[in-house]
């Protein structure tokens, strides 16, 4: 079982990157893409693929961790990052190739270590108002972000607000699923609205610059905030050692350097 699962998760991660590739194309035949102007989207026949291949996506990993651990799991999904660079890659170079591992690496280390050494915890009220508090500060940081830069460094700032929504995202599943059958309906909207956020600030990336770049800032991004709050806010990493918890700083450090050089090799290669 753990062999489909990782066949499966494998699969998931491919289809997250040609999924990526194709809404970004769509973006880009829309042009000047704006709140208003979204439901043109629907109308691009490879904006309408990568949607429904990154449906198949959700599945694949759906499948994949009901039949494996989310420590065997979860890590392959950063395998979507050196797909779609070398996918989109015409002439790769050795600056690209070192991004995009060192990313790889710093996110597959850190998702390793929360995944093995985490104490599941219940989510409660306080702390969910804490997280979605937290949360909307730092997307806040990236809009500002967003609203005065250009080309890659806007598509790198939307897809790291869209990251930290993502975070949220998973946080409030945990709390939503694990109060079955009483729903938080609180955490139920405020999971809506993250995802709503984080989907469409990865279109508005999209629009701004390469998929690769907003694959890698989302992929990176998301698994830390939620590590952070599970970590410091419920209190998962209460029996991590201090050498796990200096790798969780030196992988995330890591994951953070990859993405960044892969925006200033996209920033050199415009510019160029």
């Amino acid at each position: 079982m753990v062999g489909v699962a990782i066949l499966c998760a494998v699969l998931a991660a491919g289809c997250s990157a040609l999924g990526a590739m194709w809404q970004h194309a769509g973006v880009r035949e829309t042009g000047d893409l704006k709140l208003t102007s979204a439901l043109q989207l629907v109308r691009s026949r490879r904006w309408v693929h990568g949607f429904l291949v990154l449906l198949a996506c959700a599945v694949l990993q759906v499948v994949a961790l009901s039949l494996a651990p989310v420590s065997v799991v979860a890590p392959l999904n950063a395998l979507a990052i050196p797909i779609i660079a070398v996918c989109r890659a015409r002439r790769p170079s050795g600056l690209l190739a070192v991004a995009v591992l060192v990313a790889t690496a710093g996110i597959v280390v850190f998702v390793s270590i929360t995944a093995g050494e985490a104490v599941p915890t219940q989510v409660s009220p306080k702390v969910a108002l804490q997280a979605g508090q937290l949360v909307v500060a730092g997307v806040l940081v990236c809009v500002v972000a967003a609203t005065f830069t250009v080309g890659a460094v806007r598509a790198l700032a939307l897809s790291v607000g869209a990251g930290i929504a993502y975070g949220l995202v998973a946080v409030l599943v945990r709390d939503v699923t694990t109060g079955l059958p009483v729903v938080e309906w609180v955490s139920l909207g405020g999971l809506a609205v993250a995802f709503l956020t984080g989907a469409w600030f990865i279109q508005l990336g999209y629009a701004a610059g390469p998929p690769d770049l907003v694959v890698a800032g989302q992929t990176v991004v998301n698994p830390i905030v939620a590590a952070w709050i599970g970590i410091k806010l419920l209190g998962e990493g209460t029996g991590m050692s201090g050498l796990s918890q200096a790798g969780l700083v030196i992988s995330a450090v890591a994951a953070v350097s990859g993405t960044v050089v892969l925006a200033y090799y996209h920033r050199v290669r415009v510019t160029a």
